[in-house]
């Protein structure tokens, strides 16, 4: 059995509210709203353990569910949980079998709103954060950081296979514990996914690079260069070469930066095909076209899906084909972070 750990500083409280048209500036009434626990390690580890579930009972008839790299799977998740509200999460996730450790810290765990369009078909996420907490973080940290030793097995000997760490780092909790927490995978030998950008990604790179680092354009961008090829800092067009090919340039960009790392890059990029490489080898991954409902949580899914696949086959292809697969049925869902509502 795989043992799997997910870790997540920005958990949040969901709430879906569908509208059969939504119209900005006027009073839009809904037809039906629901409330899940959520947060992208949360989201990957609900759709995980019901991909596990699918493959494990031969249930799954898509053949990019691939019945023949069936694994079981045990799945934790830490996360801090504001304690004025982390009942009502607790109570949601408990619903749906999840196996969640909590650090709580003072206030609220933050909420957002998805707004979805029967009419377009368009979604829209509203994110709630809460006011940066003004007391000492240092003993929540402690507090996380023993919890996640604790949950990786390094105290027991039960060992994790993986450690996915999914998520913003909200301002309460130190730059520092970005490097703890990637610390205490790499260190010791546990593989390290990670989905987060910017200097929070690029403050472990030289001493403990993820082994799989999967991220949206936008972010990829972001971090490893300015910004698109096809526009420069300022906004002014680049070379025509740059324009023109705009994804060959980024496939160039995700190749070497793989090749530099000796790692794994996976970027998606929603409707668009997905690029990847691995330690310098380039894969390219093409979308499946569903009748969305919710694209929130697609990304979580992706993660899940190609995390169980490559723990258990070490092939690019199937874990690009899976991941695919897991965010093509999150789509199709109300809920955020599912294979099946």
């Amino acid at each position: 059995m795989k043992k799997i750990v997910m870790l997540c500083l920005s958990a949040g409280i969901q709430k879906t509210i569908s509208f059969e048209c939504l119209t900005p500036g006027e009073v839009n009434r809904s037809k039906s709203y629901r409330y899940d626990a959520s947060g992208k390690a949360i989201n990957s580890a609900r759709v995980l353990m019901q991909l596990a579930d699918e493959i494990g009972s031969a249930a799954a008839n898509s053949p990019a569910a691939g019945k023949d790299s069936s694994v079981a799977a045990s799945v934790s998740v830490v996360c801090p949980l504001g304690e004025r509200n982390k009942d009502f999460f607790l109570e949601m996730a408990n619903d749906d079998g999840l196996n969640v450790k909590v650090v709580p810290i003072p206030g609220f765990t933050r909420e957002c709103c998805t707004l979805l369009d029967g009419k377009s078909g368009q979604t829209t996420e509203l994110v709630v954060e809460e006011p940066v907490l003004e007391c000492d973080s240092a003993p929540f940290e402690e507090k996380l950081m023993n919890l996640l030793l604790a949950e990786l097995g390094l105290d027991d000997g039960e060992k994790a296979d993986a450690l996915l760490f999914s998520g913003s780092r909200p301002p309460f909790w130190s730059a520092g514990i970005i490097k703890r927490i990637a610390a205490a995978a790499k260190d010791n030998g546990i593989l390290f996914m990670a989905d987060f950008r910017g200097n929070d990604l690029l403050s472990i790179l030289d001493e403990y690079t993820p082994d799989i680092i999967k991220i949206n354009e936008d972010e990829f961008w972001a971090t490893f260069g300015t910004t698109s090829p096809a526009t420069s800092g300022d906004g002014n067009t680049n070379s025509a070469s740059f324009a023109a090919n705009p994804e060959e340039q980024l496939s160039r960009a995700i190749t070497e930066t793989s090749r530099h790392l000796n790692n794994i890059i996976v970027v998606t990029r929603g409707s668009k095909p997905t690029l990847a490489a691995e330690k310098g080898k380039p894969y390219h991954s093409m979308s499946e076209r569903v009748n969305a409902i919710n694209t929130i949580g697609c990304g979580d899914a992706y993660n899940a899906g190609f995390l169980y696949e490559y723990l258990a086959t070490k092939d690019m292809e199937k874990s690009l084909e899976k991941g695919k697969w897991c965010a093509s049925r999150n789509a199709e869902c109300l809920r955020p972070g599912v294979l099946h509502d």
